[in-house]
């Protein structure tokens, strides 16, 4: 396998077994692994929702039941006056006609009616806050679990897969939650209401329960495997639609010159439209069945007025019957609603669920907070010792390196694209894990443990310099907090850097904005205020891979003179393809297929090419 930076390796699997699909876990697992992810704090909320829920319920089922006295009172009063039970409740409420009694039954109908409300608007209020921020808390989890993976994980990643995941699929998780919350108070609430219809006539009720569930039924075992074909479809083609807009944007300079914009149009036009055609897809299974239940709700209470009428029946006693039948019926249909779709939308989803669930738990490395940690103590040497390096099983990176290294060194590698020049620097920088052998400064061995430690040490110029949309400043204190950037340090670099002139004619100076990917700026004013970055740091270990490639040769003599001044205890590492870039190194390493095949002198390295 060659060195990543020459683009001639081969990726590794685009997961690195974390975000793998696990297709064979069903909706519940993934459900309790989502919820180990909550904070106690949301845990305690949760459970005071379904105590909300609860509440909602038994105010529902407490609107309904006042149904039957309210149509009683005004159809028949005087049942009221016969009843044995009601009689002493009268005689307290001094209540002796039926039109006294219109006006208490009717304002507890009311005011049962306004309970229920006002309860269930709680509940989606407190349901819908408790949703968006528990989506806060995974959405950040997951971006802090991403930013802290090792390096070797970063490179092995289509960066349009983490973006999806990160923004688009953790928002359709959020509205998810919101779903499955919605399902479990609709759930709680369809239990009270069933209790009081089943009260007030056990038949009908127990009947309009199973025609409902006959029909949802069929419903879900119609439409799972449907589901399960959107589901993958979403997850995958969201990744596309990223992945197509991040190319085409991207890449906008070339595209415009080859007049390619309607290839990458229909790129975005496939994984936009199949994305959307799933999308509708569950939004229309998530929603039809209602309609079929209306239908049917409507039919049983027609046939069960058709029964009363036939069977001679007083119809005075008989409409409280219909009246709480028709109400639990229309409170039922919308509570039963809402969980089925609630499930179809989670099953319709459970890829982008998947892949949520496994960015939350990637592994956080173990180390000490940041403040707490001091540089590792670097005053005398760094030895590679018999290092050897390569991805997973693939061919060999590097091969058996030995190494010393004098604090102060200038060192200069050069070899040719895939060599293992820029693998060999980022091993050295601790960003890359040796297969065999080991690295040690002054003597101390560097691990996982303390690599961030001697990273603290090490500033790093790459060939390409990523540059934020912010202003000049910020970018040279890149990674620094605005508030807390020190100017005059910003300055001093950006003289050692040898591009304060050209800042300082600007009219905004430091704070001029560079634009997205410093579109604004040439490719060598990019790369000396990456330069500038480094020096910013103050580290003593500088790295540049490539750092002066789009500088004039007279412009990088000079800059690389006034680099190798700087102080002669820091220690330069120098990838160069142009031999005068190397002309201050006190010492040349050549790589010949991951191997060293001689040190030697700038004069000697001359004299040899």
């Amino acid at each position: 396998m060659r060195d990543i930076r020459s683009g001639d390796c081969k990726k590794l699997s685009a997961s690195d077994g974390a975000i793998v699909r696990q297709t064979h876990q069903s909706l519940a697992s993934l459900l309790i692994r989502l919820s180990t992810h909550l904070t106690a704090r949301r845990r305690h909320q949760l459970f005071l929702l379904l105590l909300l829920a609860v509440a909602a319920s038994v105010a529902e089922a407490l609107s309904i039941g006042t149904v039957i006295p309210f149509l009683g009172v005004l159809t028949n009063p005087q049942a009221v006056f016969d009843n044995e039970l009601t009689k002493p409740l009268l005689r307290i409420l001094q209540i002796q006609s039926a039109s006294q009694l219109a006006a208490p039954i009717t304002a507890v109908f009311a005011c049962a009616a306004i309970v229920g409300g006002i309860t269930r608007l709680v509940l989606v209020w407190a349901s819908t806050r408790w949703t968006f921020a528990t989506g806060a808390d995974l959405s950040i989890e997951i971006y802090k679990r991403t930013l802290y993976q090792p390096y070797s994980i970063h490179i092995s990643r289509n960066s349009s897969e983490v973006i999806a995941n990160i923004s688009t699929k953790v928002d359709s998780v959020i509205y998810k939650i919101l779903q499955l919350l919605n399902m479990v108070s609709a759930t709680i609430v369809l239990v009270g209401i069933l209790s009081t219809l089943l009260l007030v006539n056990p038949l009908v009720s127990t009947a309009t329960m199973v025609g409902f569930g006959v029909i949802y039924g069929s419903v879900i075992l119609a439409i799972r495997k449907r589901l399960n074909r959107n589901s993958g479809c979403i997850a995958r083609e969201s990744n596309q639609v990223i992945k197509s807009i991040q190319e085409g944007l991207g890449g906008i300079r070339d595209i415009l010159l080859d007049d390619s914009q309607e290839i990458y149009c229909r790129q975005y036009s496939r994984a936009g439209t199949a994305l959307r055609r799933a999308q509708g897809d569950n939004t229309f299974l998530s929603s039809s069945p209602r309609y079929a239940v209306e239908a049917l709700s409507m039919l049983l209470i027609a046939l069960l007025a058709f029964q009363i009428t036939r069977g001679g029946s007083n119809l005075e006693s008989a409409i409280p019957i219909l009246g709480i039948l028709a109400l639990g019926a229309q409170r039922m249909l919308p509570a039963m609603q809402t969980a089925y779709s609630a499930w179809a939308s989670l099953r319709g989803e459970m890829d982008s669920l998947r892949d949520t669930i496994a960015l939350l738990e990637q592994k956080l490395p173990t180390r000490a907070p940041l403040a707490n940690q001091q540089p590792l103590s670097f005053n005398s040497c760094i030895e590679l010792k018999n290092i050897s390096f390569r991805f997973d099983q693939n061919k060999w990176v590097l091969r058996e390196i030995n190494l010393r290294i004098e604090k102060g060194s200038r060192i200069g590698i050069i070899g040719v694209t895939g060599s293992g020049k820029s693998s060999l620097l980022d091993i050295l920088m601790g960003l890359l894990p040796v297969t065999e052998g080991q690295i040690e400064i002054d003597q101390q061995l560097l691990t996982t443990e303390n690599q961030s430690q001697w990273r603290s040490r090490i500033a790093h110029v790459p060939q390409t310099i990523f540059l934020a949309d912010a202003s000049i400043e910020e970018n040279i204190a890149f990674g620094v907090e605005r508030g807390l950037i020190d100017r005059e340090r910003v300055k001093l670099a950006a003289n050692q850097a040898q591009i304060n002139g050209l800042i300082e004619g600007w009219a905004t100076g430091y704070q001029t904005v560079v634009g997205e990917r410093g579109i604004r700026l040439s490719g060598g004013q990019r790369q000396r205020i990456g330069i500038a970055r480094a020096l910013y740091k103050q580290a003593d270990v500088l790295i540049l891979d490539e750092a002066t490639s789009a500088l004039d040769v007279k412009t990088e003599e000079s800059l690389m003179a006034a680099i190798a001044a700087l102080n002669k205890n820091f220690t330069i590492f120098t990838i160069a393809h142009r031999l005068t870039t190397l002309r201050n190194c006190s010492q040349i390493i050549e790589l010949i297929d991951g191997k060293i095949s001689g040190s030697m002198s700038y004069e000697e390295c001359v004299s040899r090419l």
